[in-house]
C-alpha cells in the first residue's frame, strides 16, 4: 500500500530484457474489462508466481479491479513531473502537525502519477486519500527525481474560517442606560 509499485513475474522481466526499453521501468496499468480505467506504476520487483500481478488495494479501486481480475501491462515511457495538483478527500490531512512532510516523505515511494488517481497516504496507523487532479505535461508524470511544483486544491467538506462580524455598536437609548454619576466635585441636591 505504501506508493505505486507492482509485483511481476520472473517470465515479465525475461521478456522485457530482450526489448529496449527505457529504466526506470513505468507500466501503464489498464483495466481489461473497462481500458477506460487506466493508471501508471514502477515495478517492486519480479517475483509474482507465473500468471499474477500483485497491485496496492489502492491501485485496484482505482482500476476499479477485484481479487483475480484480468488486467493489462504495458511499458511506457513517461514524461517528468513539473506541476501536480492534489486535493485531499478529508480535511483531516490538512490538520496533520506537518502534512506536507508526510506527503513529500509518501511520494518518495511512488514512481509517477496519473490524473484521476486517489492515491493512499498511510500516516499513524490511519490511510490518507488525495486525489491527482491536474499534471504538467502530460495526465500521467514520472515523479522520479524531479524537482516539482506541488499546488492543493481544498479537501471535500473544507469551509473557510467564517470571520468575525464586528460586535454591532450600541446605540445610546437614555432610557435604558444607568443614571449618571455627578461630576467629581459637583454637591448633591
Amino acid at each position: 500500500e505504501k506508493g505505486d509499485k507492482i509485483l511481476m513475474p520472473q517470465s515479465a522481466f525475461n521478456a522485457l530484457a530482450r526489448m529496449n526499453i527505457q529504466y526506470p521501468m513505468l507500466f501503464n496499468l489498464t483495466n481489461a474489462q473497462n481500458s477506460s480505467q487506466k493508471t501508471h506504476c514502477g515495478v517492486l520487483e519480479f517475483s509474482a508466481d507465473e500468471g499474477k500481478c500483485y497491485i496496492p488495494h489502492w491501485m485496484m479501486q482505482n482500476l476499479l479491479l477485484q481479487e483475480g481480475s484480468l488486467i493489462k501491462v504495458t511499458n511506457v515511457s513517461l514524461p517528468k513531473a513539473t506541476y501536480v495538483k492534489l486535493r485531499p478527500q478529508n480535511i483531516d490531512f490538512i490538520k496533520l502537525h506537518n502534512p506536507k512532510a508526510v506527503l513529500e516523505t509518501t511520494l518518495r515511494r511512488f514512481t509517477c502519477l496519473t490524473v484521476g488517481d486517489q492515491i493512499c497516504v498511510p500516516h499513524n496507523g490511519r490511510n490518507y486519500y488525495i486525489d491527482v487532479r491536474e499534471l504538467r505535461p502530460g495526465n500521467a508524470c514520472s515523479i522520479i527525481e524531479t524537482d516539482c511544483n506541488v499546488d492543493f486544491e481544498a479537501p471535500v467538506g473544507y469551509k473557510e474560517p467564517q470571520q468575525k462580524q464586528p460586535a454591532a455598536p450600541i446605540s445610546k437609548d437614555d432610557s435604558k442606560s444607568p443614571p449618571k454619576a455627578p461630576p467629581i466635585g459637583s454637591k448633591l441636591g
